[in-house]
């Protein structure tokens, strides 16, 4: 399950859209300086998750939370961007497919662990990450 770099890019412009009011939308060239995202690729992402209906846009207006962050879930974020198949086979530890049929030399580990994971991140809100982030720089300014 090693995640795309695009996954990232979602989080930091979601994380952007989610400290703003809800209904209020934000050009894409504001999101990509304040999250320091290349705008040609940001552009893709944001299109990405406005299929999957985690954010709206208007055009002439930008991006918005389609709905509260607290209600946007990892998994639904992760799933937009890198697939349903995301929690299906992929193996944490190395980049090519690995599966009971063909194990890695973790496989054992992987399997314990990857329903736990599953759920912390089923669990886990753009609010919740928005919260820690704000937390962690309070932290490293004190």
């Amino acid at each position: 399950m090693r995640l795309a770099r695009d996954s990232r890019y979602a989080i930091e412009a979601l994380i952007v859209l989610a400290e703003r009011e809800p209904g209020v939308y934000v050009d894409a060239r504001e999101i990509g300086t304040q999250a320091s995202l290349p705008l040609a690729y940001l552009h893709k992402i944001l299109r990405v998750l406005a299929t999957a209906g985690v954010v709206d846009s208007r055009r002439g207006k930008g991006y918005a939370l389609a709905r509260p962050a607290n209600e946007i879930t990892m998994r639904e974020v992760l799933e937009a961007v890198e697939g349903d198949d995301v929690f299906d086979g992929r193996c944490i530890f190395w980049r090519e497919e690995c599966s009971a049929e063909n194990p890695c030399a973790l496989h054992f580990r992987w399997v314990e662990v990857r329903p736990q994971m599953e759920e912390a991140i089923a669990a886990t809100t753009i609010a919740d990450v928005d919260q820690a982030r704000a937390l962690a720089a309070a932290v490293s300014e004190a």
